[in-house]
């Protein structure tokens, strides 16, 4: 005999398997218990961030199926102000938003929900794309899906949709991560999801404490391939067949969200600071870059090493010249523990496919550290996240400002 008992504990559920209840070494009472506990705990209404996509809608599914009250909500952020040039591509941002609206609704409107469109096109211009452009005009390369998670989807969304009148008690979405309350730091933390493969916390390590309280993750302890098949079972096959959104923005050229007196040709030069070529503007081009270049004559290939916005220079080097074992950040945001006043050890990842490696963090100054790795990483980028790991918890994390600290 096997029976499922579900305890509700704040936007966290627990989940415990009965494994025949019957047997001699049961504890007696054990399972009453738990019934009464479930009992005193009432049903949330839970906001689902849904973006039409076969996560967000499982999500929703499994949160009603729990007995919740289930609201789904999507942002409107795209308005027409920029052109889609080159071909598209599956994205957050684009035209493609208003299918994405129509298929969120459809989803709702089979799982029996109410649903709602939020419009944050403004909110998102002024945090989310003036934050893209400064870093991109800065020579680095910025990581705009932390940004808009921290700001937008986890914070304004939210904010915005209270102020409305939709009332709800927490907000959950189809990431595939955990949140969990640690009674021992009395912290909530940010942990990995199941699915290896699939894991986000990459993008959400930007979240605070109070964003972590009101937030459930359904999908953190299933693999993907579990909730493909759950789709599938409960009507939603069609979902699982779409393309998912891989990147920011549908368009394949960033130039759109810039003035043309902003993008400046200039010069190549290699470490010795030689003339080598021309560049079209410093936003075509990042760390470790080595396709479209236009570099002839060269006897081995080279590599986008370092971008130089004060000079307005792109400058080259050999791929060994992209290994470094050290790194400056800031804008940290710390989740698992307050912050760090001595070194401490930890894993990092430097980018969203990136394996973690083992490093030691160093406070350096006022929300700044440095972080010495025990191998030299390739192509450390100014302007991309780096995320500190205590095994699949969240240490917390920062933007990468310079590479190579002495």
């Amino acid at each position: 005999m096997k029976i499922k008992i579900i305890i509700m504990t704040g936007a966290q559920t627990r989940y415990f398997l009965w494994q025949d209840a019957v047997q001699e070494n049961a504890r007696p009472g054990f399972l009453t218990s738990l019934i009464k506990l479930n009992m005193n705990n009432k049903f949330q209404t839970i906001a689902v961030g849904m973006s039409g996509g076969v996560d967000s809608t499982v999500a929703a599914y499994l949160l009603k199926e729990e007995g919740h009250k289930v609201i789904g909500i999507t942002m409107k952020i795209w308005d027409n102000s920029f052109a889609v040039n080159g071909p598209l591509r599956s994205g957050c941002y684009g035209p493609g938003e208003e299918k994405d609206i129509e298929e969120a609704q459809k989803a709702a409107k089979r799982l029996g929900i109410p649903y709602y469109v939020v419009g944050l096109e403004e909110e998102y211009k002024n945090s989310v794309l003036t934050y893209f452009r400064e870093e991109y005009l800065c020579g680095k390369t910025p990581n705009p899906c932390a940004i808009c998670n921290q700001k937008i989807k986890f914070g304004l969304l939210l904010d915005k949709a209270q102020q409305s009148g939709i009332k709800f008690d927490s907000f959950a979405t189809g990431h595939y991560v955990r949140a969990e309350f640690d009674s021992t730091s009395s912290r909530y933390l940010l942990k990995k999801g199941l699915d290896q493969k699939k894991d986000q916390s990459y993008f959400l390590y930007r979240l605070n404490q109070g964003q972590l309280k009101k937030v459930c993750f359904p999908l953190g302890k299933y693999s993907k391939q579990e909730i493909k098949d759950l789709a599938e079972k409960i009507g939603f096959k069609d979902f699982v067949e779409k393309p998912e959104s891989q990147d920011f923005f549908e368009g394949s050229d960033y130039s759109v969200f810039f003035k043309d007196q902003q993008i400046l040709p200039g010069d190549i030069v290699d470490l010795s600071g030689k003339v080598v070529g021309r560049h079209e503007g410093l936003i075509h081009y990042t760390i470790g870059q080595r396709k479209g270049l236009n570099l002839g004559g060269l006897k081995e290939p080279v590599y986008v090493i370092r971008i130089d916005s004060c000079h307005n220079q792109i400058v080259v080097g050999l791929k060994e010249n992209l290994l470094s074992d050290s790194l400056l950040v800031n804008e940290l945001n710390w989740i698992s523990i307050p912050e760090i006043t001595s070194k401490i050890k930890a894993y990092a990842k430097i980018r969203s496919q990136h394996i973690e490696q083992p490093c030691t963090i160093i406070p350096f100054n006022s929300n700044r550290v440095k972080v010495e790795f025990d191998q030299p990483q390739m192509s450390i980028t100014p302007g991309q996240s780096i995320v500190f790991y205590d095994g699949d918890s969240v240490m917390g994390g920062g933007i990468i400002d310079k590479a190579g600290i002495e």
